[in-house]
């Protein structure tokens, strides 16, 4: 079955079950329902490639996102940590396609932007007192992964084993002018090692050279060795123009990416708000998009979120979530 005939039956299987009632609330209302799953809720792709988005618990209808705001993400619902009736229903979940479900119940206080955040560290003289700090942030505030070199995957899975915290790591890192078959390696490497996220550079040499149908095989090469994992596509939109970014986004999305995202942080220019709603516009509402470079406070992240994010890449994570000031430029 090809990717695009399992997204179409996955959307069948999510309308029928709507129109049978099973979508339309959130808080399971069957006296022996399962109980007692707290915390935060993330559905992810599973190993059988079913392709589901994060959650928040699920104990009250999600408000709508303002009129022109995307929001793929409901939000957090506050649960009194004591209560023992709150609950999730695990089988709503489980019925939409989820073959594991994961808990993260974050240990300090943060804002529901925590959710979103991919927590980074890709410079080269990252240390393993640094990975294992960056882990144990992100296991504290549920942050839904950490982003590190594939050097440190292994490190960063064994650290985060259980915690429902993701392993997300790059390939063609940083110029993306690598060859398909070597990123399709790097790819399948990470992955043995523990990766559940690729984040790819393109070739934006031959993207700048109109040669689409190369950029649209080196995206593909790596989809088809990380079946049953996110895939997120890099841009590095501070090279591009609007014309060109479009094209990059229709590539991606035909190869079968889960993700766009912006920047690598390493290419002289961030994310924008105006690069965020561009690619949010062309992708459509059931592709992810992230953004990365530069996003270094609340206002920022809120910003990026509003304009149509449904990721965020940064190393400002906790002082993001806890809206605290920052120094330094970072990723």
């Amino acid at each position: 079955m090809t990717e695009a005939q399992l997204r179409n039956v996955v959307e069948e299987v999510v309308k029928a079950l709507d129109a049978k009632g099973f979508l339309k609330a959130n808080r399971c209302e069957c006296e022996n329902g399962p109980k007692a799953l707290k915390g935060e809720i993330k559905t992810s792709i599973g190993s059988a490639g079913k392709v589901f988005g994060n959650a928040a618990s699920w104990g009250a209808a999600p408000a709508a996102p303002a009129k022109g705001q995307f929001s793929a993400l409901p939000p957090k619902v506050a649960h009194d940590e004591d209560d023992e009736d709150a609950h999730v229903d695990a089988k709503i979940i489980q019925a939409v396609g989820a073959d594991r479900i994961s808990v993260c119940k974050p240990t300090k206080k943060g804002s529901d932007t925590a959710r979103y955040v991919d927590h980074t560290l890709l410079k080269p003289n990252a240390t393993q007192e640094e990975i294992g700090k960056l882990c144990e942030e992100a296991k504290t505030f549920c942050f839904a992964s950490v982003c590190v070199n594939p050097s440190y995957v292994t490190l960063s899975a064994q650290l985060l084993r259980g915690s429902g915290v993701k392993v997300c790591t790059v390939v063609g890192f940083p110029l993306g002018s690598t060859t398909p078959t070597v990123k399709a390696i790097e790819s399948r490497d990470a992955i043995a090692n523990g990766a559940d996220e690729i984040d790819m550079v393109i070739n934006i040499g031959a993207l700048k050279s109109g040669n689409d149908i190369v950029v649209y095989d080196d995206i593909k090469a790596v989809r088809d060795a990380t079946r049953g994992k996110v895939l997120k596509v890099i841009l590095e939109t501070s090279l591009l123009s609007n014309e060109e970014k479009v094209r990059a986004c229709v590539a991606a999305k035909k190869a079968g990416a889960d993700f766009v995202k912006t920047s690598t942080g390493f290419g002289g220019g961030g994310a924008t708000v105006e690069d965020i709603k561009l690619m949010r516009e062309t992708v459509g509402p059931l592709m992810g998009v992230k953004a990365s470079g530069g996003i270094r406070d609340a206002k920022i992240a809120a910003d990026m979120i509003a304009a149509g994010a449904t990721r965020l890449g940064t190393s400002a994570s906790i002082a993001i979530v806890t809206d605290a000031k920052t120094e330094g430029k970072g990723y």
